[in-house]
């Protein structure tokens, strides 16, 4: 069984003895049942919150701010539920990993984008989380005079879920809507209170304070690769080739292009060298290339034509000047086909117009004349045309190379299209000599500082700025299926703590062990007290949003011409918390149930 199953199982026993216990009376009168849910109530700390609500016309002020931020990000959940919803009832996606059921769960180790290493930020942040927010629903009960009958945590198990103040409902009930509506909101305004503290002392002096260490950063190698022949891991941090310092990624692959020698010499961080005997690992190939029937992914590529290649170079030197070419695998394989830039061509579009078949795929050989062997080479081609221009295309269609006279399109940032779409690599082929998979550094520590901007395009304006970094935030947990990443950032970690070190800022003194501790507990705080304060907004009951959405209802319907208040509050409301379940549900389960 999975983690995920296991941790069912022993919540379901867990439950059973809670029953039993509960059953036999056994469970003393401070702890209360709710499911599998334990509550311990206390009158403990109201003393405090009389005192700390005294200044009454300071605390009613902020709760009018933080209601007005509440109403906003209610309205903007409301709407982005259902657009999402509706979304994947039109057009299911294919299931991914951040839609699995489990990964709902915000349990390290059983989400498997929160992985244990994390987990003491994680709870941290969730403590903080739930501490704040319910310490400002009691605080504003009392500023609003609104009686608290207890107060506690509740837990699944030894890991607590929520906290809770519960009002006196009598008490409540005799409060105006103005004053409910901004005890309410306490809680997600304080949340976002500290979400902002959070990230402005990550975004600042501590991301600030860390660097991005010299050197290749290898997040994994290839198996069957040169890389993992050689015994190099995730984790390990390429320094120099040849006797070449490696400054960054760019760099190795930069080096590596301009060694021929079949035999490098790689020097990593902790000193130790090792050398790499090149091979041409195939790293994926199209179902459409034609190349499928010989090659597959996994393959060593050793000749082309008779020629032996053992890197990236030798085989675009091999393939330079043939528009056809058999290539001979390690297994004994061979496979003969077109060399280009395997297409498919869209209907009514430069291509299409020109006479290029729709159906099936092309392989594009060259553009104006010039050579075109892969992916790459016909983009960088065609960034030298402007839209309108024309041009002759070769391509291998039906078995042979036809030429076309084609006038380009243009796209709506003024590039020339041609009106395909292009598979990677060679043919459909991509290739790798060396077989080390870099990890993105520098680009998560850009979106850790908040710097999304760096990464996507400029971003101009420090409100908006501030906004997308923290947008970026949210995304790093999952870059791997929301950014164009390999890898998930989920902090400072043992295998990844090697590619940063602490540099020149003002926190640069802590060194790198507190540094990284220090931003991995920003980062989850922040992250966890932000989808705790969105969460909280949806419009339905028991979440906030669904007490102030009452609220909201019943000033509204209460200036309507109506005996029937109650019942058309009551129907708003239900109508409005059960379209947010649907979609909901929709989002976490739609994507197994609809799709295929």
């Amino acid at each position: 069984m999975n983690t995920f199953v296991w941790v069912l199982v022993g919540i379901a026993v867990y439950w059973l003895g809670v029953l039993l216990l509960d059953s036999q009376g056994l469970l003393p009168s401070y702890i209360g049942t709710q499911g599998p849910i334990l509550t311990v109530h206390t009158q403990r700390g109201k003393k405090f919150l009389d005192w700390l609500a005294q200044p009454k016309r300071l605390w009613r002020a902020w709760g009018n701010f933080g209601l007005g931020i509440a109403l906003v990000v209610m309205v903007g959940t409301f709407l982005l539920l259902i657009v999402q919803a509706v979304a994947v009832v039109r057009n299911p996606p294919a299931p991914t990993a951040a839609t699995e059921p489990q990964n709902v769960l915000v349990i390290p180790g059983v989400n498997q984008f929160l992985p244990l290493s994390v987990a003491p930020e994680i709870l941290f942040g969730l403590l903080v989380g739930l501490v704040v927010h319910e310490g400002g629903h009691g605080l504003m009960c009392r500023v609003e005079d609104i009686e608290i009958q207890s107060m506690g945590v509740a837990a699944l198990a030894l890991l607590p879920v929520g906290a809770f103040v519960e009002p006196d409902e009598e008490s409540r009930a005799d409060a105006n809507r103005g004053s409910q509506s901004r005890m309410f909101a306490a809680g997600v305004t304080n949340n976002f209170a500290v979400t902002v503290a959070a990230f402005l002392l990550l975004f600042g002096p501590v991301v600030g304070s860390i660097a991005v260490a010299p050197g290749a950063a290898i997040g994994g190698v290839l198996p069957g690769s040169a890389a993992d022949d050689a015994g190099l891991s995730a984790g390990d941090r390429i320094v120099s080739v040849g006797g070449t310092p490696v400054e960054s990624n760019d760099a190795l692959d930069a080096t590596l292009s301009r060694i021929d020698d079949r035999s490098v010499e790689v020097t990593l961080a902790s000193g130790e060298t090792t050398t790499i005997e090149r091979s041409l690992l195939v790293t994926g190939i199209y179902p459409d290339s034609p190349f499928t029937t010989g090659v597959g992914k996994g393959a060593t590529i050793t000749a082309v034509n008779g020629t032996t290649v053992h890197t990236e170079g030798e085989f675009h030197r091999a393939v330079a000047n043939r528009t056809v070419a058999t290539i001979e695998t390690a297994n004994g394989t061979t496979a003969t086909g077109p060399i280009g830039a395997l297409a498919t061509v869209r209907p009514d579009r430069a291509a299409d117009n020109a006479g290029l078949p729709t159906e099936g795929n092309v392989v594009i050989t060259s553009v104006g004349g010039e050579r075109v062997r892969n992916a790459s080479e016909l983009s960088a081609t065609l960034d030298r045309y402007d839209p309108d221009q024309n041009t002759t295309v070769e391509a291998w269609v039906n078995g042979s190379v036809e030429r076309y006279d084609v006038t380009l399109g243009g796209s709506d940032g003024g590039d020339a299209m041609l009106g395909i779409y292009v598979m990677q690599g060679t043919s459909g082929i991509s290739v790798n000599g060396f077989g080390v998979q870099l990890y993105p550094a520098q680009q998560f520590l850009s979106l850790l500082g908040g710097d999304l901007g760096s990464v996507v395009g400029g971003l101009g304006g420090p409100i908006i700025s501030f906004l997308s970094g923290v947008f970026g935030i949210l995304l790093l947990p999952f870059a791997s299926v929301s950014l164009p990443y390999t890898y998930n950032f989920a902090g400072f970690v043992a295998w990844n703590g090697g590619f940063y070190t602490a540099a020149g800022g003002p926190l640069s003194f802590l060194g790198d062990w507190g540094l990284f501790v220090l931003a991995n507990v920003l980062f989850w705080t922040g992250w966890v007290n932000l989808n705790l304060g969105f969460f909280n907004c949806i419009p339905a009951f028991p979440l906030d949003g669904g007490h102030i959405l009452r609220a909201s209802t019943e000033a509204v319907v209460s200036r309507l011409p109506t005996n029937q208040g109650r019942q058309l509050t009551t129907m708003v409301t239900t109508t409005i918390g059960l379209v947010m379940l649907v979609s909901l549900l929709l989002m976490v389960f739609g994507p197994q149930l609809l799709s295929g």
